[in-house]
């Protein structure tokens, strides 16, 4: 049996240590939110409230004994990275961590992280190959709370900046890919302006998808 560490218990996070422990693997679970590590009692036996920066509070936990390590900070990417530190120093033999975007990702690998994922990136890119884009307005399960809308941008959003429009639907949701004079891209700025036939997919989870379906603005794209 391997041992893992996961640091970060937000929605990446989380569903990788339910998943492990679904599969019977020892897990280390570790979050500087005392909210978050409660969420998971009775789901890991290991759970530690510290700073993951904190090489020291690191080793008091026992981390340098496990397999793996997975970073799954996303909200502060210098945390992200001081935490890879830390776990490099300590001895962990591989360090997995989560990108949140493409410069994120090569300072993590410029550090010794093992193995850099995009989440976010790499689901948009497996739906891609197997979407129909005929619909406006598509909604598709990622997991039981991860899904992702496929919408295409008509005249009624055309010239919006690409946050501006994500503010219509008061919904936290990310834009994890656009296509756009049939190229895709997987590295989006906020700060976009959307043109007509564009085709976006927006990352969330299941309850901020319910709250864009349920946006009045949502009914401009069935024109």
């Amino acid at each position: 049996m391997r041992t893992y560490a996961v640091l970060g218990l937000g929605k990446f996070g989380s569903h990788v240590v339910r998943g492990l422990v679904e599969n019977g693997e020892q897990v280390i679970a570790l979050d500087i939110s005392e909210d978050a590590i409660k969420a998971f009692r009775g789901v890991c036996d290991n759970l530690f409230i510290i700073d993951t920066t904190d090489i020291n509070a690191l080793r008091d936990t026992g981390i340098a004994e496990v397999d793996t390590a997975i970073v799954s900070i996303g909200q502060s990417v210098e945390a992200s990275i001081l935490s890879v530190m830390a776990l490099k120093e300590i001895g962990v033999p591989e360090v997995i961590a989560k990108a949140s975007t493409l410069i994120h990702g090569k300072i993590l690998s410029k550090i010794g992280t093992d193995r850099v994922i995009y989440p976010e990136r790499d689901a948009a890119k497996r739906l891609v190959k197997g979407l129909s884009f005929n619909p406006n307005l598509e909604v598709i399960d990622i997991t039981n709370s991860m899904k992702i809308v496929r919408l295409s941008i008509g005249n009624a959003h055309a010239s919006m900046v690409a946050q501006d429009f994500l503010n219509l639907f008061k919904a936290d949701l990310k834009i994890v890919a656009l296509k756009r004079e049939n190229k895709w891209e997987y590295d989006i700025s906020v700060s976009l302006i959307l043109q007509n036939a564009d085709i976006l997919l927006l990352f969330g989870h299941a309850k901020e998808i319910e709250i864009f379906m349920a946006s009045k603005e949502v009914a401009k794209f069935n024109k």
